[in-house]
């Protein structure tokens, strides 16, 4: 049985920062059985990550209300996100502040003023992981992803990088209408350019970037209960995304699972 105590001090030692914003994808399978469950690791997470002026944030994606076809793609008066348990205990928790993105909301937590900057524009982004909402900040303040039992796939940061690039087709080119419901009950409206539905969805390869991130000291790893984590840095992983694009002349890499050329990021 994983004790709190114990994911403490796998906290402290893997470094996760207390004074920058995290932002952390988690597999609760992997962590394995933890007295208190899912709401003991998040405790923990919020303990450590805002100890020091820092802000913790929680994917509580709904994006998949949108692929079913619900007319309610954000329910902020559901508890259910579609992406496991420890989302789900985000959206519940009192001490967060859920933003109003229709497909990929978060839940903050942190300071107030903190979580305030940190959100920033978030709710008036009009895609899923605009650079200039919460994904984009983790950027700007030198934040960190972390992946606790689960691997690049999941790291959603990338996507934010690759709007920074200025890829486009990788979502709508027309806004798409899309509803949410307010804690109040009230239903609002707004254009959103989601998934371009044509393109293969590339974050399946995004474990192409990981050799490259770790020859560039973009990837710290260690345990969480049984979990391997990798502790990523946002600012690094910019960087070397941008190099490789750069030596790739802008080359499409993610459209097979071809590794990436050495050349591409090696000195």
């Amino acid at each position: 049985m994983i004790k709190l105590e114990h994911i403490r001090t796998q906290l402290l030692k893997l470094g996760v920062p207390t004074n920058k914003p995290v932002i952390v994808h988690v597999s609760l399978r992997a962590v394995g059985k933890i007295d208190g469950g899912g709401q003991t690791l998040l405790d923990a997470l919020i303990e450590h990550g805002t100890s020091g002026g820092g802000v913790l944030c929680v994917p509580t994606h709904t994006w998949a209300n949108f692929e079913k076809n619900k007319d309610i793609i954000l329910d902020l008066t559901d508890n259910k996100t579609c992406i496991g348990t420890l989302p789900d205990l985000a959206v519940q928790d009192k001490r967060a502040v859920r933003t109003l993105n229709p497909t990929h909301s978060v839940a903050v937590f942190g300071d107030k003023d903190k979580v305030k900057e940190f959100i920033g524009q978030e709710n008036q982004c009009i895609t899923p992981t605009s650079p200039n909402g919460c994904y984009g900040n983790l950027f700007k303040f030198s934040g960190k992803v972390l992946l606790i039992g689960v691997g690049q796939e999941k790291n959603t940061y990338i996507h934010c990088v690759e709007e920074m690039f200025g890829i486009t087709d990788r979502l709508s080119k027309e806004p798409i209408k899309m509803r949410v419901k307010n804690l109040d009950g009230s239903v609002s409206e707004k254009l959103f350019h989601y998934m371009n539905e044509e393109i293969l969805d590339v974050s399946v390869n995004f474990p192409k970037y990981e050799r490259a991130f770790r020859y560039h000291g973009a990837i710290v790893d260690g345990v969480i209960g049984n979990a391997k984590v990798q502790l990523c840095d946002a600012v690094l992983i910019k960087q070397v995304m941008e190099l490789i694009r750069e030596r790739s002349k802008g080359k499409e890499l993610l459209f097979d699972d071809k590794p990436i050329a050495p050349e591409f990021y090696q000195n």
